[in-house]
């Protein structure tokens, strides 16, 4: 019984193999093209074929593996490219919060030290305005999310939510004065 199982396996693994050697090169190829990284590319093909092992009981099932390998590929590449633009459109966000602050802290402030005070700022807040601020700036929760999640009224949030920004202003204005 233990002979067929391990011929069984060894099939499955050959069967991988050979479908790895035909497919990697091309499925690389259109990483490449549409990532423009090498690294980027070689990611997404191990995923792919990482995800094709992790369900190689079922390999037989799939009718058209090359389709189903291409499909996959692009839907990694579409992934990243998302996480990409998030990650530039975040950037982007927060060089331009910089760029609105007077002009002598804008000089002098690099994006680390705004993080770092912006943190000092939050952790500042009474427990419950800190976790409305973060619940809306870092989970993106709207007013009325964030009253169903805690249980309060949408009027509490709102103001919370007014303060704590009020708040945080305040400790950058007090943090450019000592400072600068």
């Amino acid at each position: 019984m233990h002979l067929a199982a391990d011929r069984n396996e060894h099939s499955i693994e050959m069967a991988f193999a050979d479908i790895f050697n035909e497919h990697a090169h091309s499925l690389y190829i259109l990483a490449f093209r549409l990532t423009k990284s090498d690294q980027q590319a070689k990611d997404i093909v191990q995923e792919v074929f990482l995800k094709l092992w992790e369900g190689h009981d079922n390999i037989h099932e799939i009718k058209n593996i090359e389709a189903w390998l291409f499909t996959l590929a692009q839907n990694k590449v579409i992934d990243y490219l998302r996480k990409t633009a998030a990650t530039t459109r975040l950037r982007n966000a927060l060089w331009e919060k910089i760029t609105q602050l007077p002009d002598e802290i804008d000089a002098a402030i690099s994006i680390k030290e705004y993080n770092d005070i912006l943190s000092k700022a939050i952790d500042r807040l009474p427990p419950q305005r800190k976790l409305i601020y973060k619940l809306n700036r870092e989970k993106d929760l709207n007013y009325q999310e964030i009253a169903d999640h805690l249980k309060i009224s949408r009027h509490t949030v709102k103001n919370q939510l007014s303060t704590a920004v009020k708040s945080i202003r305040a400790f950058f204005s007090h943090m450019s004065r000592t400072f600068f």
